[in-house]
């Protein structure tokens, strides 16, 4: 006979998994309809998330390269511009769409009680869809450009993961703060556009060194920078500055793991905490 306990425990492990079921279901559920409000309304549809990163690569391309002379001697240049601007255009698009998740479903979360978290991953997870789009076309550009696949381009899909955790802390963090302070969009918008351009992805990192190693060095510790570079190694060409090859220690690739992983317990945290007011907040 089963006793008291274990027919409490199989009774709250089969609430555990209705719950579990309907967060999956509400969760694939504001993915699709993130994916599907994206380009409602535009002529050409889903066919934007690839015309927008290539549009940028033709504009920077041109005028990098064939005006400025910025990255000749890099073997495939345009795979590795194209690389560099897809895995940007991902880190700014799930931050953005987390950092206005919450706020944007405000009329949601007061009527349904869910955990709030689903809210921001839906973003973030819509945002890797378009990423795999797009990787797609950087395939196709590899084929062209006649760049040798080996078995260590199978790890970027680990950079992938790596380049994805990071962006879904940031947006839990400013998920949060932007519910009690909205001006934080504004901030993190120059934010992006100033680490656009200090983030090695136009110019290779060596022009840096060549100014200031110190800077260098600097640059390439930012997870985003890491994951770009370490990206361009195994997939692209192996002459890539990697944090390895420029500071001389493979340790030294713990140092944005690190980053990461505190970036990750210091936005659970604060989601957590502030995710009690959110119905009252937004």
């Amino acid at each position: 006979m089963l006793h008291q306990s274990d027919i409490i425990n199989r009774e709250l492990m089969k609430l555990s998994n209705v719950f579990s079921r309907r967060n999956r279901i509400l969760l694939a559920e504001l993915v699709r309809t993130d994916f599907k409000l994206r380009y409602q309304g535009s002529a050409l549809g889903y066919v934007w998330s690839i015309l927008n990163p290539l549009l940028l690569f033709a504009i920077l391309y041109v005028v990098f390269v064939y005006f400025l002379g910025i990255g000749k001697g890099i073997p495939h240049y345009p795979v590795y511009l194209l690389l560099g601007i897809i895995f940007w255009r991902f880190f700014t698009e799930a931050t953005n769409n987390g950092l206005n998740a919450i706020v944007a479903r405000g009329a949601l979360i007061r009527k349904i009680h869910f955990p709030h978290y689903i809210i921001v991953v839906s973003g973030t997870i819509s945002s890797l869809i378009n990423l795999s789009i797009n990787m797609l076309v950087v395939l196709l550009f590899i084929v062209l450009n006649g760049v040798q696949l080996t078995w260590m381009s199978l790890l970027v899909i680990p950079l992938i993961l790596e380049l994805y955790a990071f962006a879904l802390a940031l947006a839990f963090f400013l998920s949060a703060v932007n519910v009690k302070f909205r001006d934080v969009g504004y901030l993190w918008e120059v934010f992006l556009q100033a680490a656009f351009y200090a983030t090695p992805i136009i110019y290779p990192i060596t022009l840096v060194v060549e100014k200031s190693a110190i800077i260098a060095k600097i640059i390439i510790l930012s997870p985003v920078a890491q994951v770009i570079q370490d990206a361009r190694y195994v997939l692209v060409t192996n002459t890539a500055v990697t944090p390895t090859s420029l500071l001389g220690h493979k340790l030294i690739d713990l140092i944005p793991i690190a980053i990461i992983v505190s970036t990750i317990v210091i936005a659970a945290l604060y989601f957590k905490k502030k995710s009690v007011r959110f119905a009252e907040d937004v």
